[in-house]
C-alpha cells in the first residue's frame, strides 16, 4: 500500500502540473480528493492492513493529501494569475485613441413645433393652459354651442368612453373650463392631444392641435386677423400671406377659415396645393354670445375670438412630409433629421 502511496503522489503531481484551466483543476482535485476519489479508496483500505503497519500508512496518507492540495493550490493560483493576464490584455484600454461620446437625444419634431409655437403667441401675451384628454360631453360639445344632432357628435367621428364621456376632439373644452375659473380679460393657448375617428395621409386617430382664445372689452375681428397673420409670417416667414374665407363653427360667430400661401410653390401653384397656390391652415371666428353665456360671461360687454389648428399639420407644412404617420412610426431615420 506504501507503494501505491507514492505512485499515487507521482501521478497525481503530474497530473496537477499538466492542467491548463481552473475546470480541469477542479475535475483533478475530485478525481485525487474527492469523497469518491482515489486517496479516500486508499484510505479505506487502511484498516485491512497489519496493525503495526497502519500508523505509518496514516502518516504517509495524510502526507500525500498535504501533498496534494498544496500542489492543487499552487497550481490555482498560477493559473488564476495567467487568466487575469490574459483577461487584462484583452480588455486592455488604449488611452490614446479618441472617446465614444454617448448619443445626445433631442425633441421630438411635434415638440419642437409645439414650443416655437407657444413661443410666438407668449410674445403676445398669450399663457399656456392645459385641460384633460378625457372629456365630458359637456365641455366637449354643449358649452361650446355644438348640438345634439350636430354630426361630429357621432361614433364616426367622435371616440366614446362611455355615454357622456368622450376622448377630447379638439382643446376647445380648455377654454371653457378657463372662463369658469377666471374673469376677462382672458389670453390662452391650450395645446395637446386630441383624438377624432379619421385616418389617411394628413390624418391620424391621435393628433395634436392648439386652440387660442382672447376675450376682452373691444376685440374685433380684426384683432382676430393680426393676430393669425402676425403668427403665420413668424413661424413661415414675412412673405407668407394669409386668406380668410367666411365658414361655420357652431362656437364662433362670424367664423372663418384660413389658408396661407403654399410652402412648397410660394402660390404659383403645385400638386401640394392643388395648383390653387393657398393651403388651408387652421380655422377661427369671434366666440359665440351662447358660448358666454355658459360661461357666465357678459355677452354684451366683452367680446372675443378664438382659433385652432394642427400642431402636426403646422409640422407636415414647414418641412414638406408628405404624411402626419412618419411623426408617429418611431423610425429614427427620418426623426434624426429635426
Amino acid at each position: 500500500m506504501k507503494a501505491q502511496l507514492e505512485e499515487m503522489q507521482r501521478s497525481a503531481l503530474d497530473e496537477i502540473q499538466a492542467v491548463s484551466s481552473l475546470r480541469d483543476l477542479d475535475e483533478c482535485r475530485v478525481k485525487w480528493l474527492g469523497r469518491k476519489g482515489a486517496l479516500t479508496d486508499i484510505l479505506r483500505g487502511v484498516s485491512s492492513a497489519p496493525v503495526e503497519e497502519r500508523p505509518a500508512l496514516g502518516k504517509a496518507a495524510n502526507e500525500l493529501k498535504i501533498a496534494l492540495t498544496e500542489a492543487l493550490d499552487g497550481r490555482r493560483e498560477a493559473l488564476e494569475s495567467t487568466e487575469q493576464a490574459r483577461d487584462a490584455e484583452e480588455n486592455r484600454v488604449d488611452f490614446s485613441l479618441p472617446g465614444r461620446r454617448p448619443r445626445r437625444g433631442h425633441a421630438h419634431l411635434i415638440s419642437q413645433v409645439s414650443e416655437e409655437i407657444i413661443g410666438i403667441f407668449a410674445e403676445l401675451g398669450f399663457k399656456v393652459a392645459w385641460g384633460p384628454d378625457i372629456e365630458t360631453e359637456y365641455y366637449n360639445f354643449d358649452s361650446l354651442n355644438t348640438p345634439a344632432e350636430h354630426p361630429a357628435r357621432d361614433s364616426h367621428d367622435t371616440f366614446f368612453v362611455r355615454p357622456g364621456v368622450v376622448l377630447r376632439t379638439h382643446t376647445s373644452p380648455v377654454q371653457m373650463r378657463v372662463m369658469e375659473s377666471v374673469k376677462p380679460p382672458v389670453a390662452i393657448v391650450a395645446p395637446g392631444r386630441v383624438y377624432r375617428v379619421d385616418w389617411d395621409a394628413s390624418h391620424s386617430p391621435m393628433f395634436y392641435q392648439l386652440e387660442g382664445l382672447l376675450v376682452d372689452e373691444g376685440v374685433t375681428f380684426a384683432d382676430l386677423k393680426g393676430t393669425i397673420a402676425h403668427f403665420l409670417r413668424r413661424f413661415f416667414g414675412k412673405d407668407c400671406k394669409p386668406r380668410f374665407r367666411p365658414h361655420f363653427f357652431p362656437f364662433t360667430e362670424p367664423s372663418a377659415e384660413v389658408d396661407m400661401t403654399c410652402t412648397v410653390c410660394n402660390g404659383s401653384g403645385c400638386r401640394l396645393c392643388k395648383h390653387s397656390g393657398w393651403i388651408e391652415i387652421l380655422g377661427c371666428g369671434m366666440v359665440h354670445p351662447n358660448v358666454f353665456r355658459n360661461a357666465k360671461y357678459d355677452y354684451e360687454r366683452y367680446t372675443g375670438f378664438a382659433f385652432g389648428f394642427g400642431i402636426d399639420r403646422i409640422g407636415l407644412l414647414r418641412h414638406s412630409i408628405n404624411t402626419i404617420h412618419h411623426l408617429y412610426e418611431n423610425d429614427l431615420r427620418f426623426l434624426e433629421q429635426f
